[in-house]
């Protein structure tokens, strides 16, 4: 295998009903930096993020789940382009903050652990990360900021990206 066949290489995984399955992806970009927050919330406790991390909503077992499936697509320039493959869901985004429904809202995004932004669609460009791994994760979330979770688990998805060190 060539070096540019191994930092391409992406190992899918799928992933059961709404339980997350971390993926690996190996990137060749070489002038990764330090990713910078887009959200004014992010890190800090805002009021969206305490609904992230304190509210859940249930999705009921009469109604189908939705799902949400990360794809990770190395830009050909520079960065990541992110797929958010859903079903069962839409992004609603001039319904942010209105009554929650199990079946529309927008998706957090998370790298290595912290909130980058909200995506209230099926794509959005990640410009750079850390050399070294790298934990990319979205979870999908309702217009009132619930997470949804279905038979007690988070609907999201996570991907690993491993980022060459620069020369």
């Amino acid at each position: 295998m060539t070096s540019l066949q191994k930092w391409a290489l992406l190992i899918t995984c799928m992933g059961v009903g709404a339980v997350s399955v971390p993926r690996m992806v190996q990137s060749h970009h070489i002038q990764p930096q330090r990713i910078s927050s887009t959200d004014p919330g992010a890190g800090q406790h805002s009021h969206h993020q305490k609904h992230d991390h304190h509210q859940k909503l249930e999705i009921s077992a009469k109604q189908a789940p939705p799902t949400v499936d990360l794809v990770v697509h190395p830009d050909q320039v520079k960065g990541w382009n992110l797929e958010l493959q859903v079903t069962n869901f839409a992004f609603a985004p001039t319904r942010v903050n209105a009554p929650s429904t199990a079946d529309e809202g927008h998706a957090h995004l998370y790298v290595n652990g912290k909130k980058v932004t909200r995506l209230y669609g099926n794509w959005y460009y990640l410009p750079e990360l850390p050399p070294g791994p790298n934990t990319l994760k979205v979870t999908l979330n309702s217009n009132g900021h619930e997470s949804l979770v279905y038979r007690g688990q988070p609907i999201s998805d996570t991907e690993m990206i491993q980022v060459a060190p620069q020369p």
